[in-house]
């Protein structure tokens, strides 16, 4: 990524750029200062955001189209998805973490480093942010929360509002020398908020599942009155929430979640050959100056570990599709098997530090789960493919995928990845058409009101946004459907969402 290409030269009058090279042959000999580099760049910017400002005066004199009901994006689809590139520095120019192709070693990351901290300087200094910078392709995304500096370098196509949503929900960032050893977690985080619809939502998504057995499960494991200072109780199956309890006046946020979530889907937690885990963590929304200590207890199988689980679950649970399983597995799996391949957790999040209280806790809650046979009422569910459905099962023509999120609830469920998306470019490419539609739905990226309804048609497919009080869908189909049979499409999923809804959902969760 070159800062340089396409950002100060770009879409400048030409005597603006005369004038510029008449002054570098002026002062060939004298070397401007650091005074003088940022008064040419703050002229530059000026120049670059007058322009910008007066084409938008234009196009606001145009009169508005006649409102078809539904508003028609354009969208010009990647032709392939490179490695998103993110940089956090300190107000003083100083990296702290970076993730690109060759990383810290690659030739012109000080140079880039030092285009971000100008940039930034220029902009304070007139009393103003700078949001983002589009070059071409590639949006240059700036988030500012002092001291440190949060930029992330996309050429997918997403909006604005998605790519600062990556770094909001990593906001407990600290100081290189706090993040060491800590790597693993934000390089899963990263690959996270790229694939997790959940996130692109604010929302959590649960595990399908039979109510009754639900509600079993978070019967057994409710915490007993010896227990200090229990906070939540989740139980987390092939990266879901199967259940979660928590205090009666205490809800959880979903960014806090995702941040449980992802600790427990680090590869050096979920691959620990350990059957439990002691961890402390920051939940930002719950609190953002202390921590909270998780203990993680994995429902694991006496016998060695299948070798299908020595790679964590990926959110959603579609793995990378290129990657087709082995014929040879038997098809009868034990019941301990599926557990280990399925990443089944109970997690303890406490207030407190009295671990050994905790531990002969959770190993009476898993024994009693076993012995009552829910555990293997839970194999049976994961056996049969109750945990999860296909696009097929709602029998809707020219439908391929679909996102709906319940409001009420704030709970996202999906089909699993099939053709035609079971390859990651055609996933990146239609969650990238879902994260647009979302942002021009809620109007985040400086829309001028959000609207109801939002569509978009490419060679590939017509995926459209509708949101009610009730709730948000997001539906993919064939681009050979008209925009009527887009809407029976959108209707018929929520029909079928609202007769499946007691499987999709956790409603009614047990308090304490």
């Amino acid at each position: 990524m070159d800062m340089a290409e396409g950002m100060l030269v770009q879409e400048m009058d030409t005597e603006s750029v005369d004038r510029l090279e008449a002054d570098e042959g002026a002062n060939v000999d004298q070397p401007m200062g650091i005074s003088e580099s940022a008064q040419l760049l703050r002229e530059q910017l000026k120049t670059f955001t007058t322009k910008t400002d007066h084409q938008e005066a234009v196009d606001s004199t145009r009169p508005p189209e006649k409102d078809a009901g539904i508003n028609e994006l354009t969208f010009n689809a990647a032709s392939r998805y490179s490695p998103r590139e993110y940089f956090v520095l300190t107000n003083a120019g100083k990296p702290v973490f970076i993730s690109r192709p060759g990383g810290e070693d690659n030739n012109n990351t000080a140079s880039v480093i030092g285009v971000m901290q100008a940039l930034i300087s220029v902009f304070i200094d007139d009393g103003d942010k700078i949001r983002c910078v589009n070059a071409g392709r590639t949006r240059i995304t700036f988030l500012l929360r002092s001291p440190l500096y949060y930029v992330c370098v996309s050429s997918w196509g997403e909006p604005e509002s998605t790519l600062k949503k990556i770094f909001e929900s990593r906001r407990n960032f600290d100081l290189r020398r706090l993040l060491d050893g800590a790597e693993s977690f934000v390089f899963s985080m990263l690959n996270r908020v790229e694939s997790d619809l959940a996130m692109t939502t604010s929302s959590l998504c649960c595990l399908k599942l039979d109510p009754s057995l639900r509600k079993r499960i978070a019967e057994t494991v409710m915490p007993t009155s010896k227990i200090k200072d229990i906070l939540y109780i989740i139980i987390i199956a092939k990266d879901k929430v199967l259940t979660l309890i928590r205090p009666r006046k205490h809800s959880i946020h979903p960014a806090d979640l995702h941040i449980i979530l992802n600790t427990i889907n680090t590869p050096s937690v979920f691959n620990n050959p350990a059957p439990t885990s002691w961890i402390p963590f920051c939940l930002p929304k719950f609190n953002p100056s202390g921590f909270v200590n998780a203990f993680i207890s994995f429902i694991r199988s006496e016998e060695p570990p299948n070798p299908s689980r020595s790679v964590s679950p990926t959110p959603g649970g579609s793995g990378d599709s290129d990657q087709v399983p082995s014929s040879d597995k038997p098809e009868q799996k034990s019941a301990s098997s599926s557990l280990n391949e399925q990443g089944v957790s109970l997690v303890c999040i406490s207030g407190g530090s009295d671990v050994d209280v905790i531990r002969t806790w959770s190993e009476s809650a898993v024994k009693k789960l076993a012995t009552e046979g829910t555990l293997a009422s839970l194999v049976h569910s994961f056996r049969t493919g109750q945990t999860e459905y296909s696009v097929s099962d709602l029998g809707i023509p020219g439908l391929r995928h679909f996102m709906y999120k319940s409001r009420a609830q704030v709970q996202t469920t999906y089909p699993m990845w099939e053709d035609p998306y079971d390859k990651k470019t055609d996933r990146c490419r239609l969650i990238t058409l879902y994260q647009t539609i979302h942002d021009a739905i809620h109007a985040k990226s400086g829309q001028e009101a959000p609207l109801k309804l939002q569509y978009i048609r490419t060679e590939n497919e017509c995926v459209m946004g509708w949101i009610t009080l009730p709730f948000e869908l997001y539906v993919a189909v064939s681009p050979m459907l008209p925009k009527s049979a887009v809407v029976g499409a959108a209707n018929a999923v929520t029909r079928w969402v609202k007769k499946e809804e007691s499987k999709l959902f956790l409603r009614d969760a047990p308090v304490f």
